[in-house]
C-alpha cells in the first residue's frame, strides 16, 4: 500500500500553527488616555473688608459729616470734630464694624483720656462718620490726640492743640 504523506503533512502543519498561536506574545493593551485635567476649583471670593481712609479735624461738620472748618488748633470752648472717611474693599458689600474715637490730652507729661465714643457702623462703599470732643467747662489747654480704631485696632492718630 502506498501511503500518502498528505495527512502527515497536514497534521504537522496543524500542530505547528497551534504552537505558534499558543506561544504568540500577547500584545499589551494600549495605555489609557490620561484623565482630563479637572480645573482647580475657583477660590471663594475674599470677604469684603472695611478700612479707614482718612481722618480730618475741624471745628464744624456738614450734614454729610465731613469737616467744613478744618483746624488743628482750637479754643477751650470749641467743639473738636473728627471726621473719619471709610471705604469697603467691595463697594457693593455691607461690612459691619465698630469705629472708636479715643481722645487724650497731655497733662504734665502724662496722657489723660479726655473721652471715648464707639459707633457700630454698617460700612458700604465710601462713607463718613463723625466724632466730637467738648467739655462743659471747656477743654484744658495743651496738646491732644485722637486715636481712631476699627474693630478694636488703632488705625490712625491725629494730633491737635487747644490754646
Amino acid at each position: 500500500m502506498k501511503q500518502t504523506r498528505l495527512p502527515l503533512v497536514l497534521s504537522a502543519a496543524l500542530i505547528a500553527s497551534v504552537a505558534v498561536v499558543g506561544c504568540k506574545k500577547k500584545e499589551e493593551a494600549p495605555p489609557a488616555p490620561p484623565a482630563a485635567a479637572t480645573p482647580a476649583p475657583t477660590p471663594a471670593p475674599a470677604a469684603a473688608t472695611a478700612s479707614v481712609a482718612s481722618v480730618d479735624l475741624g471745628s464744624a461738620v456738614g450734614a454729610d459729616f465731613k469737616v467744613t472748618a478744618p483746624a488743628t488748633t482750637f479754643k477751650p470752648k470749641d467743639t473738636v470734630y473728627a471726621s473719619v472717611g471709610t471705604a469697603t474693599s467691595d463697594p457693593a458689600a455691607t461690612v459691619p464694624g465698630k469705629l472708636t474715637a479715643t481722645w487724650h490730652y497731655d497733662k504734665a507729661g502724662t496722657q489723660v483720656k479726655a473721652g471715648e465714643e464707639t459707633k457700630e457702623v454698617n460700612f458700604s462703599g465710601p462713607g463718613t462718620t463723625d466724632f466730637f470732643l467738648k467739655m462743659a467747662n471747656g477743654l484744658p489747654t495743651g496738646k491732644y490726640k485722637v486715636e481712631i480704631s476699627l474693630d478694636g485696632a488703632v488705625v490712625q492718630t491725629k494730633e491737635f492743640e487747644v490754646k
